[in-house]
Parts: C-alpha cells; sequence; structure tokens
C-alpha cells in the first residue's frame, strides 16, 4: 500500500457524540429511578398508584425519544430557517398562558395551559427556541455583532419582551436562564466587550430591581441566606432539603430510604430531587450526577469548537447555546438544593419528574448530536464540492 494512499485514507469517526449520549443516558435512566423513589409515598396516598409517576414520566421519555428523532431527520438547515417563526410562535404561547380562562394556575403560577391529558408549559419550549433563533442570528448579523452595539441591542429588545411574559405568570427562574443564556451567547459572538460588560451591568441591575419590587421574590433572595431563621414558614423548603443531604453523609441512607420524601419535602420529585438523592445516594450520588452535567456541558463546547472549526457556524453557535442552557439550569438547580441560591421553580434537566421539561432537553440533546454529526459529515460535503456553510446560513 502506499504512502500516498494512506494518506488520503479517511480517519473513521462516530456519526454521533458518543460520550454525549451515554452521559445524557446515565442522566435519564438515574432520573427515573428517582422520581420512582421520590414520588413513591405522595402517589400511593393521593392516587393509590405507587408509580404513579414514574410511569408517566417513562411514557413522556418515550414520546421525547421519538420526537427527538423525528427533530433531528430534517437537518439543521431547517431549523435555522424555522428561528424566527419557532420565537414568534413561542411569544404568542406565552401571551395566550396569561388570557384569563387558558393558563392553569398551579402554586400560584400561571404557568400551563392545558390540553386534554397533558399540560403543556410554554416557556420550556420558548428557551429551546430563543437559542435556536440566537444561533441564527449572530450567523446572519455576524459582522454587525462584532463591530456595533446596535446588532447588540436588537435581541435584548426581545429578550426584554419574552423577560416581561415570563414575569406575568411568574418565572423569574425561566427569565434568569434566558437572560444568562442568550447575553453568554452574544458574548461569544463577539459582541464589543465594553458595550457588552454595561449592558450586563444594566440588566443585572433590572433583573435585581425586579426581584426586590415582588415581595415573594425578596423573601426567596433573603431566606436562602438563613432559612433556620424561619423554619417552619419561608424557610421550610431549603431546611428540609439541607437535612435531606445532611443525613446521607458520604453513601447515603441507601435508595428508597430517605426520610424528608415522607411529606416533609415539598416537591421532592421536581424541583428538590437532587435533595433526595443526596439523602438516597450520599455525596458520592451527587458527585455522579454533577460529573454527568459536567460531560453534558464539556461535549456541547466540543462539538461547538469543533463545528466552529469545520466552518458550520450555526451548528457551533446553537451547541454553545444549548450546552450554556442545560448547563445554567443544572447548576441553579443543585445550587437551590445545596441552599447556595435563592429557591427558584426551576426542574433539573432530564432528571426532574415533568414531561415539559424533560421533552425539551432531550430535543436539546438531540440537537447537539446533530450538530456533531452534520459536523463530522462536513469535510466530506466540502471534498465533493459542496458549501462549507449549512444551506441558508447567508440568509
Amino acid at each position: 500500500m502506499s504512502s500516498q494512499y494512506v494518506a488520503d485514507a479517511p480517519v473513521r469517526q462516530w456519526p454521533v457524540d458518543c460520550l454525549l449520549l451515554a452521559a445524557a443516558c446515565a442522566l435519564v435512566v438515574l432520573g427515573l429511578v428517582m422520581v420512582a423513589s421520590s414520588s413513591i409515598t405522595i402517589a400511593d396516598r393521593s392516587l393509590d398508584k405507587p408509580l404513579y409517576f414514574f410511569w408517566k414520566q417513562l411514557a413522556v421519555l418515550v414520546g421525547a425519544v421519538g420526537l427527538s428523532a423525528a427533530a433531528m431527520w430534517p437537518g439543521l438547515a431547517v431549523w435555522q430557517r424555522l428561528g424566527g417563526p419557532l420565537l414568534i410562535v413561542g411569544i404568542v404561547l406565552l401571551g395566550v398562558v396569561l388570557l384569563p380562562g387558558v393558563g392553569r394556575e398551579v402554586n400560584g403560577s400561571t404557568r400551563w395551559i392545558q390540553l386534554g391529558p397533558i399540560n403543556f408549559q410554554p416557556s420550556e419550549l420558548m428557551k429551546l427556541f430563543f437559542v435556536v433563533y440566537m444561533a441564527g442570528y449572530l450567523v446572519r448579523r455576524s459582522p454587525e455583532v462584532r463591530t456595533t452595539l446596535w446588532a447588540f441591542f436588537k435581541p435584548v429588545v426581545l429578550l426584554s419582551i419574552i423577560g416581561a411574559l415570563l414575569l406575568l405568570e411568574p418565572d423569574y427562574g425561566a427569565t434568569v436562564v434566558l437572560f444568562a443564556t442568550a447575553l453568554l451567547m452574544l458574548f461569544l459572538g463577539g459582541v464589543p466587550l465594553l458595550g457588552f460588560v454595561g449592558w450586563v451591568i444594566f440588566i443585572g441591575a433590572g433583573m435585581a430591581a425586579l426581584a426586590v419590587a415582588a415581595p415573594y421574590r425578596l423573601q426567596r433572595l433573603t431566606t436562602f441566606l438563613n432559612p433556620w431563621a424561619d423554619p417552619y414558614d419561608s424557610g421550610f423548603q431549603l431546611t428540609q432539603a439541607l437535612i435531606a443531604i445532611g443525613r446521607g453523609e458520604w453513601l447515603g441512607v441507601g435508595l428508597g430510604g430517605s426520610v424528608q420524601k415522607l411529606f416533609y419535602l415539598p416537591e421532592a420529585h421536581t424541583d428538590f430531587l437532587f435533595a433526595v438523592l443526596g439523602e438516597e445516594l450520599g455525596v458520592l450520588g451527587m458527585s455522579v450526577v454533577i460529573a454527568l452535567f459536567a460531560v453534558v456541558v464539556w461535549r456541547a463546547f466540543r462539538i461547538a469548537a469543533a463545528a466552529e472549526r469545520a466552518g458550520h457556524w450555526f451548528g457551533a453557535y446553537l451547541a454553545y447555546g444549548l450546552g450554556l442552557m442545560m448547563g445554567l439550569q443544572a447548576f441553579i438547580n443543585i445550587g437551590v438544593n445545596l441552599g447556595v441560591l435563592p429557591t427558584k421553580g426551576l426542574a433539573l434537566p432530564l432528571m426532574s419528574y415533568g414531561g415539559n421539561s424533560l421533552a425539551v432537553n432531550c430535543l436539546c440533546i438531540a440537537l447537539l448530536l446533530q450538530v456533531s454529526r452534520e459536523t463530522v459529515e462536513r469535510p466530506t460535503r466540502r471534498r465533493s464540492g459542496s458549501s462549507s456553510r449549512v444551506s441558508g446560513e447567508s440568509a
């Protein structure tokens, strides 16, 4: 075999990022186990069906996997072209959920639309839709974003409209995640540093003013600093979560052995799933979960960097945005459970009970895998004479 033939031989690459897929699958499986464990008592008492929440989450997972496979099929060029229409749909849905008689109120928040047996949460889709739109915007307006503040200002105006709708629900957690993800994507897109810092300070001050303006938000911000000052009222959730994690110590009390889930810790299978996991699986289990989320974010950024090198700019910005969004949600949820961040109604991605969150995060993983696949295939298409950019990037 000649040396020229060896040099030209293609290097075998997997069509998708196997590490990302393995980490995501591990989080989903562990999440199903913990949903079953943390909800079994409340499901048995209120519904006489101990595994009700487990089977419902599993059914959503099956549908989410099918939906994710369908989302990968048309390719990222279609997603790029649909960025604007999807954003409009998301804004309309956020408005619809606020209409009297349409939105469903749970625990003082109107975030859901009842569609038969399904509770649809537009804010979860809005986060994904805005990341898709922002990735396309950074490609279309790349020269402007890098040289003018006006290109930075336009998405901030859209963010403000969306944030206002989210705060009317209210959903402060989704607002924080959306703003932080969008601002970091703009930073990665190359916005002028001084202008970026100025807008971050301005937006941060605005978010702080909104938090202080609402008594319940201010209470949440101050309670987490010393939840033991009022452990039976404003600090109840956090103190119960800290007791759960403290009981777990290094190796946990054993799967199914949590005491705090027995009507002590509210939202044990949703917002505070991580606390129950800490009680049952200890520091070891919590460390495994944190490591798995670190792998997801790391692989998302590696996929983005590879796409950037290949000239796949929409895929690169999309992967950065999805990695940031999932990483921020996991960071905030874990921080809340550990008592280092104020309480917010954010689910732990891929793990907490909740069909909307699970489905959207499965879509995020699917889109990351699609970026990985198209990046691997891109050099072959470029050698064959096709464009080095995704169709529609110049639009």
